[in-house]
């Protein structure tokens, strides 16, 4: 699967309150069973199976089965593979330009300073 095509199952999958909300209650206790998960949810077992499934395909869950039950864990890759997408441009164009302003404001500054030593 492409990289736009796994970003899109990520956000997809953040979309709904009630999976970022999951994805809260997972990372605050690794390990939940669906039982667990549930019990922090006014919904059914099945909704929250859904919920998971959808967090799963986007891989921001992993489950790992203990005997007959299955634990849940949060996997952070995904996400930070979109800040990474979305953010080392955007930080680069406003990290120069800052160092611009910067400049800009250091070299009137020194040029006040000077106007002023001359005036004294």
């Amino acid at each position: 699967m492409s990289n736009d095509g796994r970003m899109h199952l990520t956000f997809r999958a953040l979309a709904s309150p009630a999976r970022r909300q999951m994805l809260d209650v997972i990372k605050s206790e690794p390990g939940l069973s669906l039982g667990g998960i549930a019990a922090h949810f006014d919904m059914s077992r099945i909704g929250v199976m859904q919920h998971l499934r959808v967090l799963a395909e986007a891989d921001l869950v992993r489950s790992v089965k203990q005997g007959r039950v299955r634990r849940h864990f949060v996997n952070a890759v995904p996400i930070q593979a979109i800040h990474e997408r979305w953010t080392t441009e955007f930080s680069a164009l406003w990290a120069g330009q800052l160092t611009q302003l910067k400049q800009e404001l250091e070299g009137e500054r020194a040029a006040a300073a000077k106007l002023e030593g001359v005036l004294s």
